[in-house]
């Protein structure tokens, strides 16, 4: 009898993240297919193991996890084309954004990742939902309010310079430096989904949240090639199958951690504002000229795929 084939499945947040539970989703349906012919392990957080959220990206690459999600923005300087989905109010809704990152725009994605890093199969996309702006010095409803105010953002030039348009000081970091930043004050805000900014307790912190909606981020979902493309057939059919119900879960749990969340940082005593369309159209227009570079770098394609989706 062949030895079960190993699949370890990684993360960088705790077990309860919906990213967490799209990836005991994708074991537990694998579990029930395959059972005893394969041999399941989960990593729920690297950063209890002292390493940092990007260093997942090496991890799997190098087989050391066959399987996790992270940020399409921290590999954009080795995939030009995640830039674009960095693009500041890229989708104007939900279902919009779900739409294309499911159609001709996310194979798009997936073709330039798997072209450019060999390493890579990318299976799909969990959601990081919305990104809002906290900080602790003041509300936000203008673009002034954000002058000279110290952000913390993910690694991504796109996003830097999105920030630097809107006249606040970007200040790139991973995940774990990055909630010391904002725990030490070293930094005056932070760009997060609602959710993640009560994950990681920044709410306790930070008194106003302002609900921009300014980013819809996906969590591209990558495998190891050379794993991946070893498998029998039925294992990688299966592999996909499950990985797709995994995203559809993620996305329902995402909507209602969204909302839970509001809930804590209301409850937190924080003050939640809500963009005027004035505010909002200021904030666009302030970020118009990385949409020209993006026109003349792409073309008129990707806008072409996400107009259709």
């Amino acid at each position: 009898m062949s030895a079960p084939i190993r699949i370890t499945l990684g993360g960088y947040g705790p077990q309860n993240t919906t990213c967490s539970r799209g990836i005991k989703v994708i074991g537990d349906t694998l579990s029930s297919q395959f059972g005893s012919d394969i041999k399941l392990h989960y990593v729920w957080n690297v950063m209890d193991f002292g390493y940092n959220a990007a260093d997942l990206f090496w991890m799997v690459e190098d087989g050391v996890l066959s399987l996790t999600y992270q940020s399409t923005s921290y590999i954009a300087n080795r995939v030009p084309e995640l830039d674009f989905v960095d693009l500041l109010f890229l989708f104007d809704d939900l279902s919009k954004a779900r739409a294309a990152i499911d159609g001709e725009f996310g194979a798009w994605l997936t073709r330039s990742v798997e072209d450019r890093i060999p390493g890579y199969r990318v299976l799909g996309f969990f959601e990081n939902g919305y990104r809002h702006i906290s900080n602790r010095l003041r509300p936000v409803r203008t673009l002034e309010d954000m002058k000279a105010m110290k952000i913390r953002i993910m690694p991504g030039d796109i996003h830097r310079r999105s920030f630097e348009l809107a006249g606040a000081v970007p200040c790139p970091l991973d995940l774990k430096p990055g909630l010391e930043a904002i725990v030490s004050g070293a930094v005056d805000g932070q760009e997060n989904p609602l959710a993640n900014t009560v994950d990681y307790n920044a709410h306790k912190i930070h008194r106003y949240h302002t609900l921009t909606a300014h980013c819809y981020h996906s969590r591209g979902i990558y495998m190891n090639r050379k794993q991946f493309d070893d498998w029998p057939q039925a294992l990688q059919d299966g592999m996909r199958a499950a990985v797709r119900k995994a995203v559809l879960a993620q996305r329902e749990l995402a909507v209602e951690e969204e909302r839970l969340a509001r809930a804590a940082i209301e409850a937190a005593g924080g003050e939640v504002t809500e963009l005027t369309p004035d505010a909002r159209r200021a904030f666009a227009c302030a970020i118009q000229p990385l949409y020209e570079e993006a026109r003349q770098k792409f073309g008129h394609a990707p806008f072409e795929m996400i107009g259709k989706a």
